[in-house]
């Protein structure tokens, strides 16, 4: 993939990822080839601004596990209510670092698939 590709891929979706994975990411895009464009175009990166509102509002009833598709966590936040609330809490700290790693590994399976 050439360079122009790889930076506009990277300033359209660079929030989406932690700030120390960008060069790799940057690397990885380069060594692509041209046809991976569209599909990681395509891919579906959740934004982690967005899940932390939706974590806020939504994490006692784990809503926010089911949206990056942590189905186990998700189902153990709405049994127990957020853990009494701790759980929610704690995971308003956690949610975007976990979707940022989610996004990253998503990014690598629709590029190396």
């Amino acid at each position: 993939m050439d360079v122009q590709k790889a930076d506009m891929y990277i300033a359209t979706n660079g929030k989406c990822f932690d700030g120390f994975m960008i060069p790799q990411i940057h690397e990885m895009l380069l060594q692509a080839d041209d046809s991976k464009f569209l599909q990681l175009q395509g891919a579906d990166l959740k934004d982690p601004t967005t899940m932390l509102i939706i974590s806020f509002f939504g994490g006692s009833l784990g809503i926010d596990r089911f949206m990056l598709g942590d189905t186990g966590t998700g189902l153990g936040k709405l049994l127990t209510c957020g853990g009494l609330g701790i759980w929610a809490l704690v995971d308003l700290f956690l949610i975007m670092g976990r979707t940022r790693e989610v996004n990253f590994n998503k990014f690598k399976k629709t590029l190396y698939m």
